[in-house]
């Protein structure tokens, strides 16, 4: 255990506990939603243990348009609202300069027990990316989401691919292999809060949603 941390085996039952609860209520909510192929697991191997780098990429055919989707992904000062373990979202500085936009974003994510404040600086290309980046974190030493829209079905105008991910590097090997057990189900929730939000802002989708591609390491 490193010095002053407090992530106790008590600590990792209660985060256990509080995300497979979140994901229960999630998937009630999201019931309706089916793929034609499921997302492949990986196993956790030793080098798992040993390695602070995360990431996790997913390519998904979804039945909203480029413009749905980038609405809400770019919508970060309600982030607190509809994503799960967002506690505060907090636009300022933005900047409207060049060809796109951006703006940083005060956060506060966290489960019991972490809670974590960083700010991220966010890239906006509409309507096909969204890109947040940051590098000062106290849990991380940087963290990276991305989301990218591209078009989708020729026949069906309300519909798009959408490549997320999402990387990062924990400052503490032992946050790492706390992340690792949870790791594959939080990017889940992450991806269907903000299809969940897309639906309830535009309505029912016009395909169910198909993934694609999927990988984890």
């Amino acid at each position: 255990m490193l010095k002053g941390s407090t992530l106790k085996a008590l600590d990792v039952r209660i985060m256990r506990r509080y995300i497979e609860s979140s994901w229960q209520q999630q998937q009630q909510q999201i019931g309706k939603r089916h793929y034609m192929n499921g997302i492949q697991r990986s196993f956790i191997t030793f080098n798992d243990f040993r390695n602070k780098n995360r990431s996790y990429t997913k390519k998904e055919l979804v039945g909203y348009s480029m413009q749905d989707m980038y609405r809400v992904v770019s919508d970060v000062s309600n982030y607190y609202k509809f994503v799960p373990y967002v506690k505060k979202s907090h636009v300022h500085s933005v900047d409207t300069s060049g060809g796109g936009n951006g703006f940083k974003a005060d956060l506060i994510v966290g489960f019991p027990p972490l809670n974590e404040a960083y700010t991220s600086r966010v890239t906006l290309e509409p309507p096909g990316l969204v890109r947040s980046e940051c590098h000062d974190g106290r849990l991380f030493n940087y963290l990276l989401n991305e989301w990218r829209f591209s078009p989708g079905l020729k026949d069906i105008p309300n519909s798009c691919v959408l490549d997320f991910r999402v990387a990062f590097e924990f400052k503490s090997l032992l946050h790492s292999n706390i992340a690792n057990l949870f790791f594959d189900l939080i990017c889940d929730q992450m991806e269907n809060a903000f299809i969940l939000e897309v639906e309830r802002r535009s309505g029912p989708p016009s395909i169910r949603s198909h993934v694609l591609k999927s990988k984890r390491r």
